[in-house]
């Protein structure tokens, strides 16, 4: 029976952990982040992974920073056949990533060599591609740059969020990986080198990304509000308060005066906002500071009712 050490943190990992248990896998280990504080109230949660590993009645290491614990020593010891990472977020010290018979493989989820990082799908969104997918590989000491192993493709909608993509990219990373181990254990698999003139990055979401401008075009804020839904979420100003945008669509409502950034139109259930081109944005789903989030019909019945037309956004 092969003996794997499984690596991994968000609910996208859950189904590919699940798999490896019920595949007959001797699990050795789960390694995941620490417990967090969560929500406004700050509950300390454990990552779904552990959660997940729990119900299994799998053991379970959650050390602050792998590279020098303890849990490294300990890991390297129980002398794993394959440890297979998927969305784990720590880099793997050298001294692991050469313990395995069998290797580190690493569940990942873009089409590598393109969005090597920690937010592959996010970006994936915001930058309007209409396909990724996943890709299982060898990992190295350098981010996301070891041989591919085995990839499929995943299309991506044009209602799409990242939620519904990590969805979609979980259950055909659970079913690609399940396809590929056979392989992996009888070391029969592909090792195919990355192209590195086709690399490009999707690093972790900085807050910067987060702002919306609203002289870009309307299809490029539509998937930038899109790509960080539900976290952690678009923002804009309005009268000196940050607003989080959750929800919005297309809009051909049009004015030809007013700037980027202007409510041009207040409908029942959408707050129509002026682009830098001709695709306007109609918001349905927003946060002010310190609120809760509503629909934009139960904003405008209530706090949102001093919000008119002509009124900009920063």
């Amino acid at each position: 029976m092969t003996k794997i050490v499984f690596m991994g943190t968000p609910d996208f990992s859950v189904p590919i952990l699940t798999m490896l248990h019920d595949e007959g896998f001797e699990i050795m280990a789960v390694v995941t982040q620490p417990d967090r504080p969560v929500g406004r109230k700050r509950i300390l949660t454990p990552p779904p992974v552990k959660q997940e590993a729990v119900r299994l009645n799998l053991p379970v290491l959650q050390p602050e920073k792998l590279r020098k614990s303890e849990e490294l020593k300990e890991l390297i010891a129980m002398k794993p056949d394959l440890l297979v990472t998927a969305a784990y977020g720590q880099i793997l010290p050298i001294e692991l990533l050469e313990a395995p018979e069998l290797g580190c493989i690493n569940v990942h989820a873009s089409l590598l060599p393109k969005y090597r990082g920690g937010a592959p799908i996010h970006q994936a969104i915001i930058d309007g591609e209409t396909e990724t997918g996943v890709t299982i590989m060898y990992m190295v000491e350098k981010l996301d740059a070891g041989d591919i192993i085995s990839q499929v493709k995943v299309p991506i909608d044009e209602t799409d969020n990242t939620g519904i993509l990590f969805e979609k990219l979980s259950e055909a990373g659970k079913q690609l990986l399940k396809d590929t181990l056979p392989s992996i254990v009888e070391k029969t698999n592909n090792r195919i080198k990355q192209e590195e003139a086709q690399v490009s990055f999707a690093s972790n979401i900085s807050r910067e990304q987060e702002k919306i401008d609203w002289t870009k075009s309307g299809a490029s804020i539509y998937n930038q509000i899109r790509g960080l839904y539900p976290w952690p979420g678009a923002y804009s100003v309005f009268r000196g308060d940050n607003v989080k945008i959750w929800g919005a669509e297309k809009s051909i409502i049009q004015s030809d005066i007013a700037k980027p950034g202007t409510i041009i139109a207040i409908l029942k259930d959408k707050i129509v906002i002026k682009t830098g081109d001709e695709t306007s944005i109609a918001i349905t789903d927003l946060q002010p500071a310190g609120k809760k989030r509503l629909t934009a019909e139960e904003f405008m019945n209530g706090i949102g009712a001093k919000w008119l037309e002509g009124d900009s956004f920063e």
